[in-house]
């Protein structure tokens, strides 16, 4: 894995106008440090205030987010920011409908497209939107990091995400080019929404940003490149079953945006393998074998971490990467059993092609 993350780039002569559409449900305490980060790139960019538009949206005007939100635009009087009440649902999938709302009122033809729980560095913009001074690339995302896990069953998601999940993206790169992309930060251009059949195509999906990443490879025929340049998702304190269910919601998506592939992504449990082996020839000799293979596993998990995600203070819950295996091994089986989701309180079934269907109570 060669891939230069953390890279900055060093030629900051390309700065276009941006517009960030930013889709907001509901506040917790990490909501408004998220946003602040966003307000502060009009600031490093160069550009006048005027060139960073922000524009949040929010299906409610009841919502808790809408008056904190309105508070901050009040502080940061030179930003050409603004707050977006949503009313229409156009799609089954909420963050969708927003974006469908939003782009209208984009003034730039950079479009950015960030999650309400996404921190971003100061100078994030000038990196994300580098690649797309080179026509042929259709779609910018970026690594994430999930930079403040509280309760165990954060932790679980936080090193199948900071140390797995990217080296998985990582390798699938370094076998053929992207083919999809990942939705925590996304930058592209109107004209390829626009050639694809812009968001609203994707009301009805699941998996929105693999889709919007694959037409635009398919349909527009650009390119999809990472930004090395690594942001942090700040979540809410998550229990386990919120956390179970979050997971295996992203589990059914990918076994059915990428079935095939996710099939087989079994092979590559680093534990399960040896301790099946293990069980099958109960022995001393299996059992040191074993003990290694977990030691191997603690500290590749440890080092990938380091790598990739350079995220303070969490080298110490590596040992548990044997348990994420073994229960990922759960969630494989799991995403193959049933095909119903809970997202946003509400219960769908998840068709074979990714669209998104109610179920109703």
């Amino acid at each position: 894995m060669s891939f230069p993350v953390h890279k900055r780039v060093s030629d900051n002569s390309f700065n276009p106008p941006v517009t960030l559409l930013k889709p907001l449900k509901g506040l917790d305490t990490n909501t408004l440090e998220c946003i602040q980060s966003w307000l502060n790139q009009a600031q490093i960019t160069g550009n006048s205030p005027q060139a960073v538009q922000v524009l949040f949206g929010v299906a409610s005007p009841d919502d808790p987010v809408c008056e904190p939100v309105r508070q901050l635009i009040r502080e940061h009087p030179g930003c050409n920011a603004q707050l977006v009440i949503c009313h229409e649902s156009p799609g089954v999938n909420a963050k969708v409908s927003t974006l469908i709302q939003l782009l209208p009122l984009a003034q730039h033809e950079i479009i950015v497209v960030s999650d309400a729980d996404v921190l971003v560095p100061p100078d994030f913009l000038l990196n994300v939107v580098a690649p797309l001074r080179d026509p042929d690339v259709g779609l910018v995302n970026c690594f994430y990091r999930i930079a403040n896990p509280s309760t165990m069953a954060m932790w679980w998601k936080a090193i199948a995400t900071n140390a797995d999940f990217w080296s998985q993206v990582l390798q699938n790169k370094s076998l053929q080019p992207l083919d999809f992309a990942l939705g925590a930060v996304m930058a592209t251009r109107r004209e390829h929404l626009e050639k694809i059949g812009g968001f609203e195509i994707l009301g009805d999906y699941l998996a929105d940003d693999f889709q919007l990443g694959n037409r635009i490879v398919r349909i527009a025929g650009k390119r999809i490149v990472l930004c090395p340049v690594v942001v942090d998702c700040l979540s809410p304190p998550m229990g386990w079953p919120a956390a179970w269910s979050h997971q295996l919601r992203w589990a059914r998506t990918i076994r059915v945006c990428r079935p095939v592939p996710y099939a087989f992504s079994i092979l590559s449990n680093a534990t399960l393998w040896p301790l099946l082996w293990v069980a099958a020839q109960p022995a001393k000799g299996p059992m040191l074998t074993l003990a290694t293979c977990l030691l191997f596993r603690i500290v590749s998990a440890q080092s990938l971490q380091q790598r990739l995600g350079r995220v303070k203070g969490q080298g110490w819950f590596c040992w548990l990467a044997p348990i994420k295996d073994l229960l990922h091994f759960a969630l494989w089986a799991s995403a193959f059993l049933g095909s119903h989701i809970v997202w946003r309180g509400n219960r769908f079934r998840v068709q074979r092609d990714g669209r998104l269907v109610r179920v109703r109570a």
